[in-house]
């Protein structure tokens, strides 16, 4: 057989790279995303409930209403904006499923999709695997800022989507609302729509207001909310998160999402419903991380690492300019190899890799573990 790849290019990803390498290793695993302590007791007897009180048929296409009530809800209560639980919420399997059904709903061949680098890696495969055109603009560093006049000169007539990703991983850092205000001049008038990354929302920093593209009226007309409960109830094999968007923006994405996925696991849908009626499950994780962001900065801080400024989500950049030379993958793999020790290369989230001297870590594990990790990293 002669086969035609959408994505020729396209490996497996440094993700699984890594946490494979950390298995056969038995290295200390602080590269992908994940917390290695347990989800609330509490939402475990929920999902017991609803498996066994029958909940286990197919739930229905958009999620199961308590659950998109719930998230209507919490969008009023953080951000005093109103999402329609009937026709502009929408349950999915996970972020990155409903970050590629919004890119599949909207993007056609030749349209052109601007995104900020470094970037999560499911955005280009999904753009490409449309025919779109991706269109990388590179974030400023040492602060990963948006130079907003490069994206007001890579717009075009075939300008179809503009991505943003706040709180922002790889890096840490976060958006502010100047950023959004600048955003939301530059698509007003235009037939442009955002997909706004917002997984790790209820995790900012340091006293900072996430600035979700539902704060702001006019940019929320045109914008596609993604989000996950994942990270926030500490169960990312759970694979639910959600979507927000307006009622027009809504049908097309329910278009595709219905041959998709079509429905969402049934009972942990409905345990999520009743998990969200307390507030506090999600209004107060950013102090739960923040917490563990401290205790392993002061953890490396003698550490030969330059640790770079972490506003928000999980993860924490080191540069290691003062401890090698080598590339960010050769140094990364050998960490592995050499010292049991797993995190991520900076490289990875760039379609033409960048040497940065940048390594991504994640300290949503249990202290005992960032304690070990800190014990190799102080030796470096």
């Amino acid at each position: 057989m002669q086969i035609h790849s959408k994505l020729p290019h396209v490996g497996t990803t440094i993700f699984t790279v890594m946490g494979g390498l950390a298995k056969e290793y038995s290295a200390i695993n602080l590269s992908q995303g994940f917390p290695d302590f347990e989800c609330d007791a509490k939402l475990k007897e929920l999902a017991n409930k609803y498996v066994n009180a029958g909940f286990n048929q197919y739930a229905p296409m958009q999620g199961v209403l308590p659950l998109r009530e719930g998230i209507s809800e919490l969008m009023q209560n953080c951000y005093g904006a109103t999402y329609h639980p009937e026709t502009e919420i929408t349950v999915t399997a996970g972020a990155t499923q409903g970050i590629f059904t919004s890119i599949s709903a909207f993007v056609n061949k030749g349209d052109e999709v601007i995104i900020f680098e470094p970037a999560y890696d499911c955005y280009i495969p999904a753009i490409e695997t449309m025919g779109g055109v991706v269109k990388p603009i590179v974030l400023t560093y040492p602060n990963f800022t948006i130079n907003w006049q490069t994206v007001k000169n890579t717009i075009t007539e075939k300008t179809k989507l503009i991505i943003i990703n706040t709180p922002h991983n790889p890096s840490g850092t976060t958006l502010s609302e100047s950023d959004l205000l600048e955003l939301q001049s530059i698509v007003s008038g235009t037939n442009i729509i955002v997909i706004s990354d917002e997984v790790y929302e209820h995790m900012v920093f340091d006293g900072k207001q996430h600035q979700s593209a539902a704060l702001y009226k006019a940019l929320a007309q045109q914008s596609i909310i993604v989000s996950s409960f994942g990270k926030t109830i500490h169960a990312t094999g759970w694979k639910i998160g959600y979507v927000a968007a307006p009622k027009e923006l809504m049908v097309e994405f329910r278009k595709i999402h219905q041959f998709l996925v079509f429905c969402v696991n049934h009972p942990f849908q409905m345990a999520l419903a009743d998990y969200l009626k307390e507030e506090s499950t999600y209004k107060g994780l950013h102090l739960f991380y923040e917490t563990k962001r401290n205790y392993f900065k002061s953890l490396i801080a003698s550490s030969r690492f330059v640790l770079e400024p972490c506003e928000g989500t999980y993860f924490q950049l080191v540069n290691y300019k003062y401890i090698s030379d080598e590339n960010d993958s050769d140094f990364a793999i050998r960490l592995i190899k050499e010292k049991g020790l797993a995190s991520i290369p900076l490289s990875g989230f760039y379609s033409v890799p960048k040497q940065q001297q940048l390594l991504r870590f994640c300290f949503a594990k249990k202290e005992e573990t960032l304690e070990k990790a800190a014990e190799i990293i102080c030796k470096l």
